[in-house]
């Protein structure tokens, strides 16, 4: 991997700026084409520079450039009735979360080779991958039985417009949907050995197939294709050589089970045509909609910085707690503010809603710099981590920065139930390994016969 310096950074930072201020000045002169298409290109050339400057496809500021100055692009192209022009203080919103995102990741950083550690092949650590495994499997499966049961109809072969809005049992729904890690275990727990023999097999793909099979039932597109692209982005992790073909492979197998479940969610070609709005009404929809879920986002961004009458101050961040520990249904009036929409039926919202909702500018830039902070040491622990579940914590992240259009993950509930999980699967397949290094290092304190090499082993 080449070596990051700090010329480099001047030059993608230096060419953003600008991209960004011609992007801005030709919005003001309504050149909504040209707006996009700078912004799209100068995502585009970042990822490329990043990604093979890292030797990584799924390097994570390169995902969030993508996603975050790609996304925008979209959005300035205007191609739907619903957006608008955006606020200045939209436009500074925007700009200062890129640039924040750049502070936290790349503040205190060291310019220098690192290569990340090999996935040993270890029975005991095959072992213990196998036990999280068949226990998030059965967990998940008696979850939803017990979820089906107590609603009373399967998203699936419910009529109902929306039914999985409606599939969730308070408190239970995490535990179903947490099958969806399921994909990315297996690929650690191949590269670690296991897999052997025809039982544990047999387990395996039924395992798999109840990650897929959870999704599917319950309609929900976003985690069918969140446990395909967790798998994906830890097999490209895990593997040094990564054929394109392969990813290109899933992404096409993914799109006719994506159509199957829109038609499934009561979702025709009208009813979407009547929601988007599209400038052009001969747009087909297979463009129509992933246009929309990327670019309304930025729109319901503008919508709240125009109408927000006053801030909540760490409310709405605060959600996760509220709702874990169960104290939304004692306060209500804590969950009880108004979302800014461009219409009600798109909800999904940009990873700074809620930032700028509680702080304004303020918290939209704070955020930013801390989750910079947070890719960074999901990198630092990858590669300097003996224990194959830091590709866990990567994988996530990844998907959170390269969806970062999509919705505010990290006062998302799930998100952090779904972080502690893995912390809890981190702890219980390396907490011996730590055990016996720290008793290694004890001895060689005692002995005084160890070197620098013995300590890092």
């Amino acid at each position: 991997m080449r070596r990051r310096r700090r010329d480099d950074i001047i030059m993608e930072y230096g060419t953003y700026m600008l991209m960004f201020l011609a992007s801005y000045i030709a919005s003001l002169a309504r050149l909504y084409y040209v707006s996009g298409i700078l912004l799209i290109v100068e995502a585009l050339y970042l990822y490329v520079h990043l990604a093979r400057e890292s030797e990584n496809l799924v390097e994570l500021r390169a995902l969030f450039t993508l996603a975050w100055v790609g996304g925008q692009g979209l959005a300035c192209l205007r191609l739907s009735r619903l957006q608008g022009d955006w606020s200045y203080v939209t436009w500074m919103c925007f700009f200062l979360a890129y640039i924040g995102f750049g502070i936290g990741y790349e503040w205190g950083r060291q310019y220098r080779d690192e290569e990340k550690r090999e996935i040993e092949r270890d029975a005991v650590l095959a072992g213990r991958l196998y036990l999280c495994i068949v226990g998030l499997f059965a967990v998940s499966v008696l979850c939803f039985v017990f979820e089906a049961v107590k609603v009373g109809f399967i998203p699936l072969f419910s009529d109902k417009p929306h039914a999985y809005s409606y599939f969730h049992v308070s408190g239970v729904h995490y535990f179903t949907v947490s099958c969806i890690l399921i994909p990315a275990i297996t690929v650690l727990y191949l590269k670690a050995g296991g897999g052997k023999g025809m039982g544990k097999k047999a387990v395996l793909v039924l395992a798999n197939l109840t990650a897929a099979a959870v999704p599917i039932l319950c309609v929900s597109r976003f985690q069918l294709l969140f446990a395909a692209g967790f798998a994906v982005v830890t097999y490209i992790m895990v593997n040094k050589t990564v054929r394109l073909r392969t990813i290109a492979a899933v992404v096409l197998a993914l799109i006719p089970v994506y159509v199957i479940l829109t038609v499934f969610r009561h979702h025709d070609v009208a009813y979407l045509n009547s929601i988007f709005e599209m400038k052009y009404g001969k747009m087909p929809i297979f463009v129509t909609q992933p246009y929309m879920y990327v670019a309304n986002n930025f729109e319901n961004f503008n919508c709240m910085v125009e109408q927000l009458a006053a801030h909540t101050w760490g409310i709405r961040m605060l959600f996760p707690v509220f709702a874990l520990t169960g104290l939304k249904f004692v306060f209500p009036e804590l969950t009880g503010q108004a979302l800014y929409l461009t219409k009600p039926e798109l909800t999904t919202l940009t990873m700074f809603y809620d930032a700028y909702y509680d702080f304004g500018i303020g918290g939209v830039f704070l955020l930013a710099v801390l989750i910079g902070v947070a890719a960074k040491q999901c990198i630092r622990l990858v590669k300097r981590s003996s224990n194959p579940v830091s590709y866990l914590f990567y994988g996530q992240m990844a998907i959170y920065l390269g969806l970062a259009f999509f919705t505010t993950w990290f006062s998302n509930p799930t998100t952090w139930f779904w972080l502690a999980l893995t912390g809890l699967m981190y702890w219980f397949t390396g907490y011996d390994k730590k055990k016996k290094r720290d008793d290694k290092i004890e001895e060689c304190l005692d002995t005084s016969g160890c070197g620098d090499s013995d300590i890092q082993a």
